[in-house]
């Protein structure tokens, strides 16, 4: 950031956590750098807000958006978040909702779902990003002793709470995806939003992966209301379908 950024960067827009490998930007220090060339600061943090813990003050962030549907709220609501004595100019006029940065009438009862979801997020989010941890590091090491040629994505510990990468060389993952689905398993291949997308992910292209071993990427993400029995059912039908592609194709 300290190499791209200048006098006339006006913005910085980080993600916390990204959505496909999982890995958490150390957003303290980044804030940091854009405040120092007399930038705002702005973080994506969708696949962080409800599972970790952000102090958006005490870390220097401007901005913040969120989507509820990721914190067990409903789907088509989120928030942004607005540091006191920052104006934005609203992109629909007409209207004086949302203090004017909004025109158009609020979304009353998905609000107030992805407000009761936040609380209850905040109030276990220790205990419940603890366990996730505790069954993503099982999951992705049990995933690694029973599947041949295939390694995880991203790091260890710098890592959301409920993201698994991993890579399973010679496996198609679009094929993986599908067949998986039979056994009522939903995962996806790099971002969920992209999964239908006939080329391989910019983020594992932008990490130096192979075309390959981009195309054989899975994730697979954890809730806190993942269990342990999920879990190892998932690893046993993982297995089975790895071994069945690989022998088809």
């Amino acid at each position: 950031l300290e190499t791209l950024i200048s006098e006339r960067t006006a913005l910085v827009s980080i993600m916390y956590a990204n959505n496909e490998i999982g890995t958490m930007m150390n957003i303290r220090e980044l804030a940091a750098v854009a405040h120092r060339h007399g930038a705002l600061f702005h973080t994506d943090a969708v696949q962080a807000y409800g599972h970790h813990r952000i102090q958006c003050r005490e870390m220097g962030i401007d901005l913040l958006s969120a989507s509820g549907h990721k914190f067990h709220g409903p789907k088509g609501i989120g928030f942004l978040y607005v540091r006191d004595g920052i104006d934005i100019e609203p992109l629909i006029y007409g209207g004086s909702q949302e203090r004017g940065a909004r025109a158009g009438t609020e979304n009353v009862i998905g609000i107030m779902g992805m407000a009761k979801a936040a609380e209850e997020s905040h109030d276990a989010m220790e205990e419940a990003e603890q366990r996730m941890m505790q069954l993503r590091d099982m999951l992705a090491r049990k995933m690694m002793e029973r599947l041949d040629d295939c390694y995880l994505v991203g790091e260890w510990k710098n890592r959301s709470a409920n993201n698994i990468c991993l890579c399973i060389k010679g496996v198609d993952a679009m094929h993986l995806v599908d067949y998986l689905g039979g056994s009522d398993i939903c995962i996806s291949t790099g971002s969920a939003c992209n999964m239908k997308s006939v080329f391989a992910s910019h983020v594992l292209r932008a990490i130096h992966m192979s075309e390959e071993d981009a195309r054989s990427t899975i994730r697979i993400s954890l809730s806190k209301y993942s269990t342990e029995e999920e879990a190892r059912r998932f690893v046993d039908e993982l297995e089975k379908a790895v071994k069945l592609l690989k022998e088809i194709y």
